[in-house]
């Protein structure tokens, strides 16, 4: 008697294991706290708008939420009230010139640093780095007085002159883009460089052709740094300058006289102040966000 032939065992099958689901709970906890935060952070912001479009009597007096009449007109008197136009000129050139200056020395010494050996390159790199741990008005009385006896002894007016805050605002932010595309480029791989050198280029055109369009994101993340740190500074701006080179971040304080304060000017202003900021951002958001973290993992 034949026996039936025996069915070849079914392989074990295990369902996919599911994501541990999210209870509902911590779902609706996290929504209601974004939702808060963003309130914290947009209120503000709200302030100035509805500040910025009532006339003066309603903002001086008791706060209104809801703005009961709006008005363009402090948006209009800002530019007579004090010379905004001129304030707006000179931080746009001290800025936009601190930040090309910044940037182009930067990438010079940072590519030396990261792709050459020297004597005194640790020092160096060190020296960079501990200039961050000082506060900034520490400085500020040593450059008074260097910016002071440089004009007396060779007639270079460095103090009340736009050149004199560019250079104090190159003080502040050429150590940090110095170290920042320091590790930005260590992280742009050595073969480009030899690539480069190989097809006939020397190490200046290598490094323009080559390891500058590679590094734009982190080069774009010092421009922002740059231009945002000589674009708002208040504390040198207002010793390092007089009433023809005053920069914005000082020239607010027109508003505020011995007899009243423009408080819907003063918002009004604020809010043109910060455009070409928020715009710059806005635009460039994608490579600042590149920049700041491409370099910190090789």
């Amino acid at each position: 008697m034949s026996s039936s032939p025996t069915a070849a065992p079914r392989p074990r099958t295990t369902a996919p294991r599911s994501p541990m689901a999210v209870p509902a709970s911590f779902l609706w906890t996290r929504r209601v706290f974004l939702t808060l935060l963003t309130g914290f952070v947009l209120l503000p912001v709200y302030v100035m708008v509805s500040s910025s479009l009532k006339p003066l009597e309603d903002v001086t007096g008791k706060f209104r939420w809801l703005p009961t009449g709006l008005t363009i007109r402090p948006y209009i008197d800002i530019w007579s009230t004090v010379p905004l136009a001129k304030y707006f000129v000179n931080s746009l050139i001290v800025a936009g010139v601190a930040t090309v200056c910044s940037v182009v020395i930067a990438v010079f010494a940072a590519y030396a640093v990261s792709r050459y050996e020297f004597r005194g390159k640790r020092v160096f790199s060190v020296t960079v780095l501990s200039t961050q741990m000082f506060p900034g008005i520490l400085f500020l009385l040593p450059l008074f007085l260097i910016y002071v006896n440089i004009g007396n002894a060779t007639g270079i007016a460095l103090f009340g002159s736009r050149g004199g805050l560019i250079l104090t605002y190159l003080t502040f932010s050429l150590p940090f883009s110095i170290w920042m595309l320091i590790g930005y480029f260590d992280s742009v791989p050595r073969d480009l460089d030899e690539a480069a050198l190989v097809d006939g280029c020397g190490p200046l055109k290598a490094l323009i052709r080559v390891v500058v369009p590679a590094a734009v994101p982190g080069i774009v993340a010092v421009a922002v740094y740059a231009f945002m740190t000589a674009w708002g500074e208040v504390l040198f701006a207002s010793v390092m300058t007089n009433d023809t080179t005053r920069t914005l971040a000082v020239g607010l304080q027109g508003y505020s006289t011995q007899n009243d304060v423009y408080w819907n000017q003063i918002m009004a202003a604020s809010l043109v102040v910060s455009v070409p900021v928020v715009a710059g951002f806005l635009l460039l958001q994608r490579y600042l966000v590149a920049g700041l973290t491409a370099g910190a993992v090789k």
